[in-house]
């Protein structure tokens, strides 16, 4: 492994989305990730969307370069491996229920006893304290409470879902920049583990924005706007004559002048009460009836030449197909190419950020369940026999 956390161990206890993508983003830059499944299906994600010979291709994307053990949890056996490898290990991270990995034997006093330097990093629906934190939570309950399903969608409609599982993700995120803070404080002297407490709820909440205190002053809910960015105008979804859609971002004040230049409207360029963002808002609806009037003259690709020579930020709208014969995301090495086990070739996404020294790399697809089981425990110093024996008991696999 190579990248700008090799050396650092991360011991994954966790199923499906927030936790094990969080563990993702750690092993694509050199972390030695090791994956704790449970014995017999191990993660159901094994089997969520589509599938290919029995197992799901977000499996092999979700955990690439991680490492699987597959261990029996219900069992002294079991927690004692879990132990002996949190003792050598950088961070532990869980999506379990509050309360579940102290049932378990596992709690921070446990954790922190064995080795003071660990983080444990604890992903819940609803925050380890708290009213509602023996609730169980998804992203979906997240993105409810969070405040983004209120707002997506288009007005007069019920609230709609973005379309991938975000409250997870954003969770992810926010669990590796948590945990990228306590293990610097770690490494550079100032101070032991201590727990990085992530909640799919507040994960969402942090990015929406003014939201908070536009109700608290001015008393406005937000409310679903469709394509549009509220107050800030013009910025919209808007149909070309091929039946493509645009987004054309012509919100600041200088470039809003160089759009209304470019469909041929040089009289609202010049309006002094379009001149600033406010003045615009007001009148976000005529300004969107215009732009839509030209847009809808046009193929999409003699829209986007036109508004890239009058350096206008805008966008086709895309699906996967797009993306995948995108030149720019080929350029940038945002599409892979991979092996699944049987020899099948399948694109995959690449890393994100580019690091110019340290970058990230996909040494391996998602891992058989518990396809490092032997190598794992012969790293704790087990012997062959002592791992025949292990599996015979039923407590590894």
């Amino acid at each position: 492994m190579t990248g700008p956390l090799n050396g650092v161990r991360v011991i994954e206890i966790g199923t499906l989305i927030a936790a094990p993508f969080a563990a993702r983003l750690m092993g694509e830059f050199g972390a030695e990730v090791i994956k704790i499944e449970s014995m017999g299906q191990g993660d159901p994600l094994r089997k969520w969307r589509k599938l290919h010979e029995g197992t799901s291709l977000w499996w092999y994307l979700q955990s690439r370069n991680k490492k699987s053990l597959s261990l029996n949890l219900k069992s002294p056996e079991g927690i004692e491996i879990v132990k002996r490898l949190a003792e050598s290990a950088d961070l532990l991270i869980e999506n379990l229920r509050p309360g579940a990995l102290e049932k378990l034997g596992l709690g921070w006093d446990v954790l922190h006893a064995l080795n003071p330097k660990l983080t444990l990093v604890r992903i819940s629906g609803y925050g380890q304290s708290g009213p509602y934190r023996d609730r169980p939570g998804f992203g979906a309950i997240g993105e409810a409470m969070g405040g983004i399903r209120y707002t997506t969608g288009t007005p007069g409609s019920p609230p709609a879902r973005v379309g991938v599982s975000l409250g997870d993700s954003l969770a992810s995120m926010h669990a590796v920049m948590g945990a990228l803070m306590s293990l610097l404080r770690v490494k550079t002297g100032q101070g032991n583990g201590q727990i990085v407490d992530v909640s799919l709820v507040e994960s969402v909440f942090n990015v929406m924005e003014s939201l908070v205190p536009e109700y608290d002053m001015l008393g406005h809910v937000r409310e679903r706007t469709g394509g549009a960015l509220p107050g800030i105008a013009p910025s919209n979804t808007y149909p070309t004559a091929d039946g493509a859609f645009v987004v054309i971002a012509g919100n600041s004040d200088p470039i809003f002048k160089r759009l209304m230049h470019t469909i041929d409207r040089p009289d609202l360029a010049e309006a002094p009460e379009l001149a600033q963002n406010d003045g615009r808002a007001a009148q976000s609806g005529m300004l969107d009836a215009v732009i839509s009037a030209w847009s809808s003259s046009l193929p999409i690709d003699d829209v986007l030449g036109a508004l890239e020579q009058a350096e206008v930020p805008a966008g086709r709208i895309y699906n996967v197909a797009d993306i995948v014969a995108d030149s720019h995301y080929q350029a940038r090495e945002m599409i892979l190419d991979a092996q699944l086990p049987g020899g099948a070739n399948v694109k995959m996404p690449g890393i994100v950020p580019k690091l110019s020294e340290t970058p990230g790399s996909v040494n391996w697809q998602g891992p058989a369940l518990g396809q490092h089981t032997d190598s794992v425990l012969s790293d704790l110093g087990l012997t062959a026999a002592d791992i025949a024996q292990l599996k015979t008991e039923g407590v590894v696999q």
